[in-house]
């Protein structure tokens, strides 16, 4: 029984030795001193041993188990520390190394463009108006004169929701909450989303719009030319030049086409300008009496200047670029432009 003892110690002591990680450590645990291993069923046989040598049969399997034990434990120990010491190197940090560099995003050309006309209108005294992008019939259209008959509608194409509900196609229909609920004089710039079933190289079914609103006693189209000028020279450059062209919107009389003198020839003609030295930009007039009494303000008394231009196409002129898509794909190539 002695030698056989002697034999469990040698394998356990190869085993113990050839262990490498703390699951073959943790087997060779269970091999020889779990309640299945080989010294547990040494005990177990201890009926078939003499009653005088048990006592010392039982002296030598304990011994086996303390020095067994006593290797595990230590082997554990190795091993644990062996792993932390990889797991150190693995994770060590060279504080000599440069940096992982950070990449810094930017806002989008549209946002830069829209933070900056909001500037210069709110530096001119405007202050911000805003308006849910649901909107009623009522307010996006037949309180601005273009009620249901309108021969306008035909030039608006509108995604309804139902035939009262839509998705507002412009933010005048902000112009026309804020003289509900405001008296003169007014002033506001209306920024926001807008949607209309257009898809192109120069429209896009959802686009930023932003329109301004003044009313006062006594202003005049050339209160407004003189604003929209002022507007131009800091948005581009001191140089632009701003021209009205006759046109028609049913909520303004007289209704102009606002172009501007081309940011990239200056009037000379080239490609973007398609050789005319000048780019459409905006739409503007003198809001119709009908409106203002509409909003329940004395169209004798008061008199009202409107406008408004897509964020999109202003940041295609000031950027030069040919085609909106370009910048709702998100290329990052293209965005860090603008950093």
């Amino acid at each position: 029984m002695k030698e056989k003892i002697a034999k469990i110690i040698e394998q356990a002591k190869l085993a113990i030795e050839q262990s490498d990680t703390l699951a073959l450590i943790n087997n060779v645990k269970v091999k020889f001193l779990g309640k299945n291993g080989e010294l547990t069923q040494l005990l177990r046989g201890m009926k078939d041993v003499p009653q005088e040598e048990r006592p010392m049969v039982g002296k030598y399997v304990n011994e086996a188990r303390d020095v067994i034990t006593q290797l595990t434990e230590e082997k554990t120990k190795q091993l644990a520390q062996a792993e932390i010491d990889e797991k150190m190197m693995k994770e060590s940090v060279d504080i000599t190394l440069d940096g992982k560099k950070t990449e810094r995003g930017s806002l989008h050309p549209c946002t830069l463009v829209a933070n900056e006309i909001v500037e210069i209108f709110t530096s001119l005294g405007f202050t911000l108006g805003q308006g849910p992008e649901i909107e009623l019939d009522k307010f996006c259209f037949q309180m601005l004169n273009i009620p249901p008959d309108h021969p306008a509608r035909d030039m608006q194409d509108t995604f309804y929701i139902t035939d009262d509900i839509l998705l507002r196609t412009h933010t005048s229909s902000v112009q026309a909450r804020t003289m509900l609920n405001t008296k003169p004089p007014i002033r506001i710039i209306c920024p926001g989303k807008v949607y209309r079933p257009d898809d192109d190289a120069t429209h896009s079914p959802m686009f930023q719009q932003i329109e301004g609103l003044v009313v006062d006693e006594k202003v005049t189209l050339c209160d407004l030319k003189g604003l929209l000028e002022t507007f131009a020279k800091r948005l581009f450059d001191s140089n632009t030049k701003v021209r009205f062209r006759p046109s028609f919107f049913p909520f303004t009389e007289p209704s102009v086409e606002v172009d501007l003198t081309c940011s990239v020839c200056h009037g000379k003609g080239c490609r973007i300008c398609k050789g005319t030295g000048w780019i459409e930009i905006l739409g503007a007039g003198v809001v119709n009496p009908k409106v203002l009494e509409n909003c329940s303000i004395d169209s004798k008394k008061y008199k009202g200047l409107a406008f408004g231009m897509g964020v999109e196409r202003v940041a295609m002129i000031k950027y030069g670029i040919p085609d909106m898509r370009i910048l709702f794909e998100n290329d990052v190539r293209f965005l860090k432009d603008f950093k």
